[in-house]
């Protein structure tokens, strides 16, 4: 099955290890996206894919978020775990991040992502990201904003990689309570599955009682990306 084509009930119920029954049950429920064409079900890879975002972004118990990173690693190819603290070089790093807005931040962070030689194209990525922030902001509770276009870009990117930047204070950036956020992980990714990988193991790491504030007090992008590592291991 190729990256754009829709999925049916039994692709689908595959891709999330559940069986076609739950997954037709979900769909007439409206608890999963998805729409009939003559008399069969179909459902749109992106709009999955959105599906699976919002689930992971609004997990809270680890537990959680890693059983939805166990179904996602269960499918990929042998010896292909994702380290977030190796996707994160320190020239990718910025603190404090030089920016005071929202469109600030999003032009600063694929500028700092550009340095590692890994995004070719800055300008094509701010513009990808900021449409998917107007679309639905990807700021959280917790004050981090885990920044990325609607769909990878692989056609811009050499590898999939992440880029951090912590601004000196919080600024708006949409999350539903009013939450200033201060802290933004620009995901770069180059395949729909790597990106959810990515963003179901980050989101753990976040999770992480103590980790945050921890990496409030850092500056220096080595003792970020080490805070990060060690983070990991644990997990």
């Amino acid at each position: 099955m190729s990256e754009t084509e829709d999925f049916d009930l039994a692709s689908l119920a595959s891709y999330l290890h559940l069986t076609p029954q739950q997954v037709q049950r979900l769909a007439e429920r409206g608890k999963i996206p998805g729409r009939k064409v003559a008399g069969q079900w179909r459902f749109s890879r992106a709009e999955i894919h959105h599906w699976l975002e919002r689930r992971i972004g609004l997990a809270t118990e680890d537990e959680d978020l890693a059983e939805m990173e166990h179904q996602l690693r269960s499918k990929a190819s042998p010896g292909s775990d994702i380290s977030i603290a190796e996707m994160l070089p320190p020239e990718a790093i910025e603190v404090p991040l030089a920016a005071k807005t929202r469109i600030a931040v999003i032009r600063r962070m694929t500028e700092v992502a550009a340095r590692t030689g890994w995004l070719w194209d800055p300008e094509a990525m701010a513009e990808a990201v900021l449409a998917r922030e107007e679309m639905h902001p990807t700021a959280l509770e917790n004050g981090v904003a885990l920044l990325h276009p609607r769909r990878p870009l692989s056609r811009i990117l050499g590898q999939p990689f992440l880029a951090f930047g912590r601004t000196a204070s919080g600024i708006p950036f949409g999350s539903e309570s009013g939450t200033l956020t201060d802290c933004f992980f620009l995901i770069c990714s180059v395949d729909d599955r790597g990106h959810l990988r990515t963003l179901a193991r980050l989101s753990r790491i976040l999770a992480q009682p103590g980790f945050l504030p921890q990496l409030r007090e850092l500056d220096d992008p080595e003792a970020i990306r080490n805070l990060i590592a060690e983070t990991e291991s644990a997990l």
